[in-house]
């Protein structure tokens, strides 16, 4: 017996060598806490039992007790998304697929039980994948390259979730705040038709004046639906976002405006200061190389043979005789390359590993230039929105101040005050959609510095109908 129970050592000592890539989701969330400051703030966790989600729940509703800020919709996101709570536990399931293929698979005991006649055959076999074995320390420089590939989509996964949370909140603050405009462009416009049908009735306005005023009516109702709509919908991706139930999402309170802008834009050379190899899709794509290269290695032997070795321990009764006797020896399972060579196995790894390495070579070839338009459309953002608030918005209050000076002085009529009114506001809603823009590019800037490039995805508000049409 001494020979199986050295095997059987053997097998124990190889197993605990294969559980060394442990599976630790704690530490990932910590790590990736650790690594993204700026998007987690620290405050990702993974919930397991009921006191934790009683605190997520209680967290939550001390966040909707007050309108919650773009910082807050994030830290509502983390607490009280399962969107979140998801991708947490995906990271979990990857991390064990991973340790698992670190390790070695079970030995095989096989118990056997003849009689022939007379005599009574009791077999025994302990078995073990020697080429598993063998290829141990390989098989744990993969498994442990996996789970930093696990670790690292977490981190991507999240920074994606986050920069969603915030290009929401973005959205339902700025068509919150454009509806608000967009109703009052309406009650002008609905004003000024009332004034153009009892102008008309008294024979001081033509047909034509008046249809040109309600035809500026009829427009703006249009518009306002659409900016309704619009309110409504941003704010119903929010709620997703933020996974709100029904009642958290009737309790839900936005801010009246968007965030003032920067003093300061980012420079040009702070953001090219981020080394690409920092980002998490390259870092990504070069654990795939290793993975790939070092698979590879390991699975070039298997597709031509693979062994497996056991011991044999069997014992023969005599019945008649009431002899006993003892055999020992081993066996050797060796699979032979006669249909099957593993040619398209091995093309299928050689493909994989050159798939590999040219996806790497794309993303740090790209990275650079993701970077430049995110920035170039952060930067052109910056600026126009600052355009708007130095130079237009401020030029448009002066006209309306000097044209209610000539209104007061009887020098223009009703018609062409409201006319001037219903263009500030238009110019109005058109700084707060450049200012909506520039909030959701600054946060994909975000999003492409740590590696996760992601649209702007600004939604252009159309302003109302210029009044000039209006106005003759």
């Amino acid at each position: 017996m001494n020979s199986p129970i050295r095997l059987a050592v053997l097998a124990a000592a190889a197993a605990l060598l294969a559980g060394c890539a442990s599976v630790g989701i704690d530490q990932a969330v910590q790590e990736t806490n650790a690594s993204l400051p700026a998007f987690t703030g620290g405050k990702l966790e993974l919930s397991r039992g009921d006191r934790q989600g009683q605190a997520r729940q209680v967290l939550a509703a001390e966040l909707l007790s007050r309108p919650v800020s773009m910082d807050g919709a994030v830290r509502l996101a983390l607490a009280n998304s399962p969107a979140v709570q998801a991708l947490i536990a995906q990271s979990w399931a990857d991390m064990a697929a991973a340790s698992q293929a670190g390790r070695l698979a079970n030995p095989v005991f096989t118990f056997e039980r003849m009689r022939l006649g007379g005599e009574l055959e009791i077999g025994r076999l302990l078995s073990i994948g020697l080429l598993d074995l063998l290829a141990l320390p390989q098989r744990q420089a993969i498994a442990r390259n996996q789970l930093a590939q696990a670790k690292l989509q977490l981190a991507v996964n999240v920074v994606d979730q986050v920069s969603q949370v915030r290009q929401a909140w973005v959205r339902a603050v700025g068509a919150q705040q454009v509806l608000g405009y967009a109703e009052q462009v309406n009650r002008a416009a609905q004003a000024s038709a009332e004034l153009a049908r009892r102008m008309e009735q008294a024979g001081n306005f033509s047909k034509l004046q008046r249809a040109r005023q309600h035809a500026f009516y009829a427009d703006a109702a249009a518009q306002l639906a659409s900016a309704s709509h619009a309110a409504t919908s941003a704010r119903e991706e929010l709620v997703r976002q933020l996974g709100l139930t029904d009642s958290q999402a009737r309790s839900l309170q936005l801010p009246e405006r968007l965030p003032d802008l920067p003093k300061e834009a980012r420079s040009a050379a702070e953001v090219s200061a981020t080394g690409v190899g920092q980002r998490l899709d390259v870092q990504l794509a070069q654990l795939d190389v290793a993975v790939a290269g070092k698979a590879q290695g390991l699975n070039l032997l298997a597709t031509v043979a693979d062994v497996e070795a056991g011991v044999r321990h069997d014992t023969v009764f005599d019945n008649a005789t009431g002899q006993r006797s003892n055999r020992r020896g081993f066996e050797l399972d060796i699979r032979l390359p006669v249909f099957d060579w593993g040619g398209a196995q091995r093309a299928s790894m050689n493909a994989r590993t050159l798939l590999a390495a040219n996806r790497y070579d794309s993303v740090l070839r790209g990275a650079s230039s993701q970077l430049r338009e995110s920035y170039s459309a952060y930067r052109t953002a910056f600026d126009l929105a600052r355009h708007y608030r130095d130079e237009i918005v401020p030029l448009r209050q002066a006209i309306s101040e000097q044209n209610g000076l000539r209104y007061n002085a009887m020098l223009i009529g009703v018609f062409e005050l409201l006319a001037d009114t219903r263009d500030q506001i238009a110019t109005v809603m058109a700084a707060i959609n450049a200012e909506q823009q520039f909030w959701l590019a600054d946060a994909a800037l975000a999003s492409t510095l740590v590696g996760k490039p992601i649209a702007a995805g600004a939604t252009p508000v159309s302003a109302s109908t210029s009044s000039n049409q209006a106005a003759h």
